[in-house]
């Protein structure tokens, strides 16, 4: 079996809120650079759906997820490829630990953020049919593949704001947290692997923090440039490129990404409406960010909620 993967993150603009990184990994049996994710799953996955399409959609989170219309469509996905891993989860803190750990319970996820410890916050948010569950499985028993982990790396306001001071570069943060991440499910010389995610800003250059979480292995440089950064390292092919959600497993970790942040600032919005009588809810980007922030100061004193704890400082 070869081994496809995909990455991407979500939120890394926003002041209030976490940051999250994620990475779907998949089993296939042939080769990996040229195993077509959506001919395979055509019958049960789209990336442009029609009206009344029964199929579910899976592309960049951006085009799936809009506010106006709350997160079902992106938590459709989701949770069907989370059961498609055999797994519920059945709130955020679950989930967290599913995501971060692999496993329900760690109970290491959150735990300095008041916010998401709300009971009555449980998943999934709305019910969802089981027959595109069903039929996603049945498709990848007939062709042999399967969806090995969902992982993601979340990182809220305290976290991020030690890496910015310990790095100074927002870009330096989205690497060295993907990459991270990437290694824990990532073993260059396990399998013939291709890595898929998106561009880094404006990186065209990755050896030098790929090398950082290697165990002293040869990076081989195959191209470097706006339309894609290549790299081979062990039985692995690494790429980096615009839009790389046109590949189903980055769509899928873009998705993911999505997902967790916009149930975080869910269960934010919640927890301040709680203290504050008609508060406005936040996404959590810059110049609204400032609002929200102005408009709970006086609760945020009250509560003794430490700045560190709930602003991310870039």
């Amino acid at each position: 079996m070869a081994r496809l993967i995909g990455m991407d993150e979500a939120g890394l603009g926003p002041n209030l809120g976490p940051f999250v990184v994620a990475v779907t990994v998949w089993d296939v049996p042939d080769s990996p650079r040229t195993f077509d994710f959506w001919k395979i799953f055509a019958d049960v996955l789209t990336n442009e759906p029609a009206n009344g399409d029964p199929r579910l959609h899976v592309a960049d989170s951006k085009q799936v997820f809009q506010p106006q219309r709350g997160f079902a469509a992106l938590e459709r996905g989701v949770f069907a490829a989370l059961k498609l891993s055999g797994h519920a989860p059945r709130s955020y803190r679950e989930l967290c630990d599913l995501l971060i750990d692999g496993k329900i319970g760690s109970n290491r996820s959150d735990s300095r953020s008041a916010w998401y410890h709300d009971a009555e916050f449980v998943l999934p948010t709305e019910e969802h049919e089981n027959e595109p569950v069903r039929a996603w499985a049945d498709c990848c028993e007939r062709h042999r593949i399967r969806l090995v982990s969902i992982r993601a790396a979340i990182i809220e306001a305290r976290e991020f704001n030690q890496m910015i001071r310990d790095y100074d570069n927002k870009s330096l943060v989205v690497s060295r947290t993907a990459f991270r991440l990437l290694r824990s499910v990532w073993d260059p010389h396990e399998a013939d692997a291709f890595v898929v995610g998106d561009k880094h800003g404006g990186r065209n250059r990755y050896d030098e923090l790929l090398a950082e979480v290697l165990d002293g292995d040869m990076i081989f440089r195959q191209k470097e440039g706006a339309d894609r950064s290549e790299y081979k390292v062990g039985k692995s092919l690494l790429r980096f490129q615009p839009r790389a959600e046109e590949h189903g497993p980055v769509a899928l970790a873009s998705m993911t990404a999505k997902y967790v942040r916009e149930l975080a600032m869910a269960q934010f919005n919640r927890f301040w409406a709680r203290h504050i009588d008609g508060l406005k809810p936040t996404q959590g980007y810059p110049v609204d960010a400032q609002r929200f922030k102005a408009d709970i100061a006086e609760a945020q004193k009250q509560l003794a909620i430490d700045d560190d704890n709930l602003w991310r400082c870039r």
